[in-house]
């Protein structure tokens, strides 16, 4: 099993609400957190949350140096609408040689611009929910999650033909090119999918694939 790679400590650069959210959510799990913004009243706020929340100049590498960011394996650009300073923060962590970068960004052509720039992740949290938002809205997809290119892992109630069968009965691969990896059963109980794993009344599945074969499955 490979290394947990947040073990050596995450950066934080920005806390709006996804960078505060982030880093709350990362110091709760454990993780050593440096969160960094140039906004006192953010800091201070911030500061009742989190360990270690440095007021600093996200755009400098030497503040960023003296926070100690080049000690960290995993940064996070969580600068959300001052484009130019995401983009100069996200090179600046690039020139550290931080070894995983991941960048928040409003708009394709900012994201672009961030790969660009050497981020090694870019992610699109306001699109990414809105998608979330649709797919719940329909009311057959209980859960969805974006994996990116093309494919997600969704959680829908078992369809009416499949209770009673195996999923190796039901050949679900072949008929819609979905996988089921885990079926959640009626008491709240989550059960690894095999062959001969039989859908139960009430049962909820938890299925990966393509989005478009997952949207197809869901909607049958």
């Amino acid at each position: 099993m490979g290394r947990n790679i947040v073990e050596g400590g995450v950066l934080v650069v920005g806390l709006g609400r996804f960078g505060s959210t982030l880093a709350k959510s990362l110091e709760r799990s454990g993780t050593s957190v440096i969160a960094v913004d140039p906004r006192q009243e953010v800091v201070q706020e911030m500061s009742n949350y989190c360990t270690h929340v440095v007021q600093a100049d996200w755009t400098s590498e030497e503040a960023l140096r003296q926070v100690g960011a080049g000690d960290c394996e995993v940064a996070v650009v969580a600068i959300g609408t001052d484009i130019e300073a995401s983009i100069l923060a996200t090179s600046v962590l690039v020139d550290i040689g931080i070894p995983h970068i991941w960048a928040k960004a409003v708009t394709e052509p900012h994201g672009r611009i961030l790969s660009r720039v050497g981020a090694h992740h870019v992610v699109y949290p306001e699109q990414d929910a809105g998608k979330r938002v649709a797919h719940l809205l329909t009311e057959r997809i209980l859960d969805f999650i974006d994996l990116g290119d093309g494919h997600a892992i969704v959680k829908i109630s078992a369809h009416r033909g499949l209770r009673g069968r195996s999923l190796a009965e039901s050949h679900l691969r072949s008929k819609y090119g979905v996988t089921v990896v885990a079926i959640k059963r009626q008491d709240g109980r989550i059960d690894p999918a095999a062959a001969d794993t039989v859908v139960g009344e009430g049962d909820q599945l938890i299925v990966m694939g393509e989005t478009r074969d997952t949207e197809r499955f869901a909607a049958e």
